[in-house]
């Protein structure tokens, strides 16, 4: 409930954090003109924004001004830039790169690199990435909900289940992202079963996501257990 909230989850789809909330209180609230709809359970509680950093940072930035978390998580699917990772594994990483600008936050607990692109990761994409930042995942979000934390000094972590491998090619999906994040799952269908060649891929992202979900919503919930904060120090470094 507002006031009395510890930990924030900032999501991009219910769909990755269907299993933690599917018996949560749900809530619809206002901020800045928006309606936000939240999943309270406790002294927890997630908001499911949409994909991208705008989408996010709206997220972010109404569940810090309706409950004033202790705690901010950016949470959700991130693609494998390493090519050890593999998908279900979770990312905890220590340090959070915006590709547009290449500003960096460290998070106190953690290891590795996540970076966060404005765009789907292609193959090519990925390869970029990791050779220009030496990171291990990819996301959209994590940095904008890392900035929001800045902003109004909460602690913040990050938790992300790869739900695809350095060497998978995403089925050109950008284009169904709609301008407040959603996304437009029944034109990706209709794109998607006139097109033969994309069904292989379709169906592997359907069950890496599936597998995703599983290994994300069984992290998130020690946060709602214990309902306690992690010390996450953020700071701002030097630009890579």
């Amino acid at each position: 409930m507002p006031g009395l909230t510890q930990v924030a989850i900032v999501a991009a789809l219910e769909r990755e954090v269907r299993a933690l909330v599917k018996r949560w209180r749900v809530v619809e609230r206002e901020h800045e003109n928006r309606k936000f709809r939240f999943f309270e359970s406790g002294k927890a509680v997630v908001i499911c924004g949409g994909i991208g950093p705008e989408a996010a940072r709206r997220a972010a930035a109404a569940v810090v001004a309706i409950y004033q978390p202790g705690l901010l998580v950016s949470a959700g699917f991130a693609g494998a830039l390493d090519p050890e990772l593999r998908v279900g594994q979770i990312c905890r990483p220590s340090r959070v790169i915006d590709a547009k600008d290449s500003s960096s936050r460290e998070i106190a607990l953690g290891q590795g690199v996540l970076v966060s692109a404005a765009s789907i990761a292609s193959i090519e994409l990925k390869a970029k990435l990791a050779t220009a930042y030496g990171a291990h995942a990819v996301d959209m979000e994590a940095a904008a909900v890392a900035r929001v934390a800045e902003i109004h000094g909460i602690a913040f972590a990050v938790v992300k289940a790869i739900s695809d491998e350095s060497n998978f090619e995403m089925p050109g999906m950008d284009r169904f992202v709609a301008s407040d994040g959603q996304f437009r799952s029944v034109a990706f269908a209709g794109y998607a079963a006139v097109r033969p060649w994309l069904w292989l891929r379709v169906i592997h992202l359907a069950r890496g996501s599936a597998k995703a979900s599983g290994a994300l919503c069984r992290e998130l919930e020690q946060y709602v257990r214990d309902a306690t904060p992690v010390t996450g120090e953020l700071r701002t470094i030097s630009k890579a």
